[in-house]
């Protein structure tokens, strides 16, 4: 039987609940970008199947940001998703921060192993350094799934390499995602 991978691109189009911008980078674009080329490549996987959470780049999820992050979970609990990864992509005042890092709602938990295999993966596909993992008990996507649930800030838009690396080049950064989950699951050859 496949492994359910549900990808959530974080953020909608426009409020409620839009993301960041930065060096003519929008974050909730490169989230989209990014989770259909991910898909793409989990799908073509016989050993996975794929859904999104947004399904064209206008789709508008909830009425509220509170609805829209619940529209994502709920979608991925009602499939009965085996993981959950939310695309992100950082902002920050500091220009000079750079690089991926993951959230999971525990440290020694399956989400905290997968993440750690994801900016693995992102490093070694990137270039970005590996800013590590954190936990975050307050994120309610980590919060309200039902599966282990790993939220990825892919890059800082606010840093111009990794803006431009983020809008330019999407499949590095699924690629890098798709080999981390690869490597969780032993699948790497």
């Amino acid at each position: 039987m496949a492994i359910k991978i549900f990808i959530d691109q974080g953020h909608n189009p426009v409020n409620p609940n839009a993301g960041a911008e930065a060096n003519g980078v929008i974050e909730q674009d490169v989230n989209y970008e990014v989770g259909v080329r991910l898909a793409e490549l989990l799908n073509n996987n016989p050993n996975f199947e794929a859904r999104l959470s947004r399904n064209s780049p206008t789709e508008q999820l909830g009425t509220s940001t509170l609805t829209s992050l619940q529209a994502r979970t709920d979608g991925a609990n009602n499939w009965g998703a085996d993981f959950f990864i939310s695309l992100h992509a950082n902002a920050s005042n500091i220009v000079e921060a750079s690089g991926s890092e993951a959230y999971v709602y525990m440290l020694e938990s399956p989400a905290y192993y997968m993440a750690t295999r994801i900016l693995q993966g992102l490093n070694y596909r990137t270039g970005l350094p590996n800013r590590g993992v954190m936990t975050n008990q307050r994120l309610y996507v980590l919060r309200n799934t039902d599966m282990p649930a790993v939220l990825v800030e892919m890059g800082y838009l606010t840093n111009p390499t990794d803006a431009y690396l983020l809008s330019t080049d999407p499949q590095s950064f699924a690629q890098g995602i798709y080999n981390g989950i690869l490597m969780y699951y032993g699948l790497m050859q």
